[in-house]
């Protein structure tokens, strides 16, 4: 179970929401909600620090989210991974149909999904969006956009961002779970690869037993709307 202490940033997003505490039951639970925060002086099992600005954006290759790779690394080789896991990446590279040491920058795509309540928040969308203005989606590419909530559907229509899109030449659907779980006809065909915003990339995930997913991050998957192919994010939109 992961536990995040509540902190400022927390009470600010949650403070005059629908089903918020208000009024005087506010300050109570700010109150509440302070006192179950670590102590400054509590010791931990194990500490891990985590330089953000060296991340790169990572994108799965295979079939578990697990099995990933930051977008200027190849795909490994089965000798280099434990004994215990080369079952599950020798099943994935046959399913996938990748070979190790191959990189995944450049392999076409044929579906773009951004959607699911993994990202496609309202932010998620605010970026796609600010990302997407003034490019297309490249040729013969299906990119479909699915607000993760009815709310997030209805601010980004305040905003305006289902015009950015559509204009860009995204699909703008309705909320729901869609292509995440291949609900109603949002599927993929035969070994259509997508590049998905979603959470999960098992074998049939999205519709079809022979279908292959790619998780990647909002501003990857609008990179390859535009590219038509695995690219790198902050080279197509210069960030």
């Amino acid at each position: 179970i992961g536990y995040v202490n509540p902190d400022q940033t927390t009470f600010e997003y949650i403070k005059g929401r629908e089903y918020a505490p208000k009024e005087s039951d506010w300050q109570e639970a700010v109150s509440y909600w302070k006192s179950i925060a670590s102590d400054p002086d509590a010791t931990y099992d194990d500490v891990v620090h985590i330089d953000g600005d060296r991340l790169e954006p990572q994108i799965t290759w295979g079939i578990t989210p697990g099995q990933a790779i930051d977008i200027s690394q190849n795909m490994p080789s089965i000798d280099e991974v434990p004994a215990v896991d080369r079952p599950s990446i020798e099943e994935a590279f046959a399913h996938m149909g990748f070979q190790a040491g191959e990189t995944l920058k450049g392999k076409k795509i044929d579906v773009v999904f951004i959607g699911s309540c993994t990202n496609s928040r309202i932010s998620d969308l605010r970026e796609v969006a600010r990302l997407m203005e003034g490019k297309r989606v490249a040729p013969d590419i299906q990119a479909i956009v699915v607000p993760g909530s009815q709310r997030v559907q209805r601010q980004a229509e305040s905003e305006g961002i289902d015009r950015i899109l559509r204009e860009a030449g995204f699909e703008w659907r309705e909320a729901g779970c869609s292509m995440c779980l291949a609900m109603n006809p949002d599927k993929l065909q035969a070994r259509q690869l997508c590049a998905s915003t979603s959470n999960r990339n098992f074998k049939g995930r999205q519709g079809s037993p022979t279908g292959r997913t790619l998780l990647m991050s909002p501003a990857m998957a609008a990179a390859a709307a535009v590219e038509g192919v695995v690219a790198d994010a902050r080279e197509v939109f210069a960030l």
